[in-house]
């Protein structure tokens, strides 16, 4: 069993109230649970307007089919508009 992990520290520069990045956030981590079949969680900043640090978490069989299911969610946050990455990180257990 492989437990794969990826933690997004992402700015929303258009959030101008944390009930305003709520709900876009709401959206984005519909669209990646709809998507990707994965868990998500906001696991930090969640008193700020415009930052957030996302929690996203696998599990599989195989490690290059976890990497790769991480690797597609940074990517599908990444092209999310309004959303800029400031970090990430994916671990593998």
């Amino acid at each position: 069993m492989v437990v794969g992990i990826a933690s997004v520290d992402i700015h929303i520069p258009e959030s101008g109230s944390l009930k305003s990045k709520r709900h876009f956030l709401k959206g984005i981590k519909d669209r990646v649970k709809n998507r990707f079949n994965v868990s998500i969680a906001e696991v930090d900043h969640n008193d700020l307007w415009q930052r957030t640090t996302l929690g996203i978490s696998v599990v599989t069989n195989q490690k290059q089919f976890a990497n790769q299911i991480l690797s597609g969610v940074v990517d599908f946050i990444g092209k999310e508009n309004g959303v800029q990455i400031l970090d990430y990180s994916i671990e593998l257990l």
